[in-house]
C-alpha cells in the first residue's frame, strides 16, 4: 500500500491549495442548502469528514475534484477490506463516465491517470478487496486500454 500512496502523493503535488467547493458546500446543495463558505477547522481532509459530506462529490466542480481526487485514492486504498464506506462507493461512482462538463477527467495529467487506474486495478483485483465489482466497472467503462466509453 505504501507504494500506491507514495505514487498518489508524487502524481498530485501541484494540486489547488484548497477547493473552491468543498465536499460540505456540495453536501449543503443535494440538501437544497445554501453552500457554507470554506472554514479551514471545519473542511479539513479526514476520514470522518469524507463520511459525513460524501453526497457533496456530485456538486464538486472540476477544479474542487482535482483537489480531493488524492485523498478520495487514499481513502480507498485505505478503506478496501471495508465495503461499508459510502465515501468510496460515492467516489467510484464519480470514476465512472460520462465525464462532466466541464471534464474532470481530461483535467488529469498522464501521471494522475496512471495513480487513478493504479488504485482502481489494486481495488478491482485484490482478493481482500470489498470494492471488486465497483472498480471493476470503472476500469471497464473509461480507465482500462480499449474502455468502452473511452
Amino acid at each position: 500500500m505504501e507504494t500506491g500512496v507514495a505514487q498518489i502523493d508524487h502524481a498530485f503535488r501541484d494540486v489547488p491549495k484548497r477547493p473552491s467547493i468543498t465536499l460540505r458546500a456540495g453536501n449543503a446543495l443535494d440538501g437544497y442548502e445554501s453552500p457554507p463558505d470554506f472554514d479551514p477547522a471545519v473542511d479539513g481532509v479526514s476520514p470522518e469528514y469524507f463520511e459525513t459530506y460524501f453526497w457533496g462529490i456530485s456538486y464538486l466542480d472540476p477544479q474542487s475534484w482535482l483537489f480531493y481526487l488524492p485523498h478520495f485514492l487514499k481513502c480507498a486504498l485505505a478503506c478496501r477490506n471495508d465495503g461499508r464506506s459510502n465515501l468510496v462507493n460515492a467516489f467510484l461512482g464519480s470514476l465512472r463516465p460520462p465525464d462532466r462538463n466541464p471534464p474532470r477527467f481530461g483535467l488529469l495529467t498522464a501521471e494522475q491517470e496512471q495513480a487513478v487506474v493504479a488504485v482502481l486495478d489494486e481495488l478491482a483485483f485484490s482478493s481482500e478487496s470489498m470494492w471488486r465489482d465497483e472498480a471493476m466497472s470503472a476500469l471497464e467503462e473509461y480507465w482500462a486500454p480499449g474502455a468502452t466509453y473511452r
